[in-house]
């Protein structure tokens, strides 16, 4: 049985097909968060931290680090900040080690950027997942050498020299070719995770059939893990998080054993519950002047003022209970027992302390 093994100083994650889905939390990201990309130029890890204590409580098992930084202010000053192989680096050798220094789980070192996947690898303590490698002749010639010098599994990405194809069988070939490639440099099949990259849904009707039964051609005859940015189905659609709760399951099912994901539900914000209250108090209803803020958001359904897990973990629990990688429904249970009230913490049944039965 395939078995991918990522671990950190002291836990292991486990990426197979007997094995609970594993997933790998992508929010440790400045690509596309401005905000986060500006606070790492200014040296604030805050938002990292953050990040990772939030994605590891909501159930991520591995978290990916990306350094896709952009230092828009500093091109000004100093002209190497425009090109990323100044930039990453440095950036990602303190990406991990914030990361290592609030949670104690695998990671994902994530970067185009040589440089910066080795630096990656030598900061991370344990044996860290690499992202990534394609099956571009330059990308290969780089990448593999670093993934056989550290010993460390690889996500393989099933485009090539000429891009990412349409085609199902094209994306495959690539697939196997990166598997052929990793072998001669002594890297075995069970170290390789493939992406066979998911298409959005609204653009192309296929793209959830295409990836199951891609899913099921790398398991039967490649016999190698599996992964996605689960989020690319749902790419420009409404219900974002309805089409990722179906498809989730559905790719487990066909074999698929993890995923680049966000884990956790974001939390509401002052200016949505402000105008959550300004429309109830138009309607006439009274709120006592005593509610705070996480009881009227769960009150009127708009979720928490905290992170949490997310519906995709929901439905992700639900998929290993039933392919049995889930033994008993041990971790569906736990993660659906309510946490105790304020003032009943350590009590028993009918807040009595102890929980004695009568006799």
């Amino acid at each position: 049985m395939t078995r991918t093994i990522v671990e950190s100083k002291t836990k292991t994650a486990i990426i197979g097909f007997d094995q609970p889905f594993c997933v790998i939390g992508e929010r440790i990201n400045p690509t596309g968060r401005k905000i986060l990309s500006e606070e790492l130029e200014r040296g604030d890890f805050s938002r990292v931290e953050a990040d990772a204590i939030a994605q590891v409580a909501a159930g991520a098992t591995v978290l990916d680090v990306n350094s896709g930084a952009v230092f828009s202010n500093k091109m000004a000053e100093d002209p190497r900040y425009a090109d990323n192989n100044f930039v990453e680096p440095t950036l990602m050798k303190e990406l991990v080690e914030r990361v290592q220094a609030v949670v104690d789980v695998p990671l994902c070192i994530d970067s185009s950027v040589p440089g910066a996947l080795e630096n990656g690898l030598a900061a991370a303590e344990g044996r860290p997942l690499l992202n990534s490698v394609t099956g571009e002749e330059e990308r290969l010639e780089l990448v593999l050498p670093l993934v056989k010098k550290y010993n460390v599994p690889v996500v393989a990405i099933s485009n090539d020299d000429t891009g990412i194809s349409e085609d199902p069988d094209v994306r495959f070939a690539v697939a196997k070719k990166i598997v052929e490639r990793a072998a001669d440099f002594g890297i075995p099949a069970h170290d390789i995770v493939v992406d066979p990259l998911v298409m959005p849904i609204g653009a192309m009707g296929t793209a959830g059939l295409q990836v199951f039964t891609l899913v099921r051609r790398l398991r039967e005859e490649l016999g190698v893990n599996t992964t996605c940015g689960a989020s690319n189905i749902s790419f420009g659609l409404p219900n974002r998080h309805g089409i990722n709760n179906a498809f989730l399951p559905m790719a487990m099912a066909a074999g698929m054993t993890s995923a680049i994901m966000n884990p956790v539900a974001l939390p509401i914000g002052p200016k949505k519950i402000a105008e959550k209250k300004a429309m109830i108090e138009a309607a006439g209803i009274i709120l006592p002047a005593d509610m705070d803020d996480e009881t009227f958001v769960q009150l009127f359904g708009m979720g928490s003022t905290k992170p949490r897990a997310g519906s995709e973990m929901t439905a992700i629990r639900a998929a290993n209970f039933l392919t049995n990688n889930d033994p008993s429904g041990t971790a569906w249970i736990l993660s659906n027992r309510e946490a105790p009230k304020a003032g009943q913490e350590g009590r028993g049944r009918a807040g009595r302390a102890g929980g004695r039965r009568r006799g």
